[in-house]
Formats: structure tokens, sequence, C-alpha cells
């Protein structure tokens, strides 16, 4: 029996619709990424501490001083490219070790202004960690101190910059960069100490070696700068030549 013209039509109709292109079925959207926890102080020291302690014993031990011990101090060189840590547990310093200073922009002279680039000279202070640094864990001094201030009121200076860090990486704008594995172990030890507790020296170069702090031309505070900063640097002695 042949198919009626309604049957013929209806299965025509059907081929056609099928060999029609149909818009794409749409597709949902991803979901929402899951936001980063961001890093605390703790959770860093908690997450990195047994290795960094494990790490700092045998020079503690060899520094003859308890970990952590009452009072930490850091000295920057900013020629030679290094960080000293000294510890002292009663009287007198002890050098625990030295880290190198991958970078440091700038040259010698203290900063003077933002956008400079200059890493600061002077007697500093540690006051305020950062788990979530560009520059993987950082620590920022308290530059402009009062005496930076003090300094520049004098001479008329403005806008004399901040947020001043030790920190991780080796690029600086005028910061001290000591590589990741250096913050690491510093940020630790600070943290373990107590920053209220640890003292920073930030010098052109170290003087302890027989050259002086030579004032810098057009630039008179640095006479008296210098001199306390070479008064600081007398309170640690090197145990032997180069350390």
């Amino acid at each position: 029996m042949r198919p009626t013209r309604t049957v013929l039509v209806a299965v025509a109709t059907l081929v056609v619709a099928c060999a029609r292109p149909h818009p794409p079925a749409p597709v949902p959207p991803p979901p929402e990424p899951t936001p980063l926890a961001e890093r605390t102080v703790d959770s860093v020291v908690d997450e990195i501490g047994p290795r960094v302690r494990e790490h700092w014993a045998p020079y503690f031990r060899g520094a003859g001083l308890p970990y952590p011990p009452d009072e930490l101090a850091l000295l920057a060189f900013k020629r030679e490219r290094r960080l000293e840590i000294w510890g002292r547990a009663d009287a007198a310093w002890s050098r625990i070790d030295a880290l190198p200073i991958l970078a440091a922009s700038g040259g010698p002279g203290p900063k003077l202004r933002e956008g400079d680039r200059q890493v600061p000279e002077g007697i500093y202070r540690v006051v305020a960690f950062n788990p979530n640094s560009r520059f993987h864990l950082s620590m920022m001094l308290d530059y402009p101190s009062a005496d930076d201030v003090a300094v520049a009121e004098a001479e008329g200076r403005t806008d004399l910059g901040g947020e001043i860090f030790i920190h991780g990486g080796a690029v600086s704008i005028g910061c001290l960069a000591i590589g990741d594995r250096g913050i690491e172990d510093l940020f630790v030890l600070v943290a373990d100490v107590g920053m209220e507790r640890v003292q920073v020296v930030v010098a052109p170069h170290d003087p302890r070696d027989g050259r002086p702090l030579v004032p810098v031309p057009g630039l008179e505070f640095t006479a008296e700068l210098y001199r306390r900063i070479a008064e600081r640097l007398a309170l640690f002695v090197p145990s032997a030549p180069g350390l």
C-alpha cells in the first residue's frame, strides 16, 4: 500500500528537521574559584618552624646561645651585600651566621625621599611581619624612624617614603632581598625571639675592618648618623678575620 501524502510530508519534514543544524546547548559557567586562604604569621611559623629551628640548632650551639636568644641584631652592610645575625642571652653579643644580600637597590648614602630607590641607613626596628608578601615573606622596618623624620624636618624635606622591608626573592626597590630560603629562616627566628627584641643596623659598609664611615658630601647630617652607626656596630666584635 502506498503511503498517503500526509505520511510522506511528515517523513520529509522530520528528515529536514534532523538535518538542520541546531544551536549548541548553552555551556554552564565554570564554578567560582575557591579563594585561597591568606597565610598568617602563626600558620607560616607552624608550617616551616620545625625545619627552620632544626636548621638553626647547630649555629646556636656553635655560638654558645640558647634558642631563641633574649635579643637579636641584624647587621646589614650594603657594599659587602652581607646580613649578619647576632644574638645574646647575657651581656655579650655572639655572631650566629651571615646571609648574602641578593639585591639592595641604590648605592652608599641614606634614603632621602620617596622614589630615590635608596636602602635606608640607620638603626631600625622590625615593626611588622607580612606572611603574604609578593616576595614570599617579608618583615617591615620602622623607616622613617624618629631620627629620619627629625633630620628631614630640619632640612625641609618631605615625602620620605616608607614600606621598607627585608624580604625574599632577589629584586629590590629600596629593600633588602635575601632569597626565599633566607627570609624563611629569618622570619621564624624573629618571630620566635619577638620583633620587639630585634634591632636592625644598616650601614653603607662595614667600618669594623678599619675603613671609617665617611660623611656624604652635601649631607651634613650623615656625620652624626655615621658616628651613631659606628658606635652601635662597635658592640659586635668579630671573633675572627672576615666574620
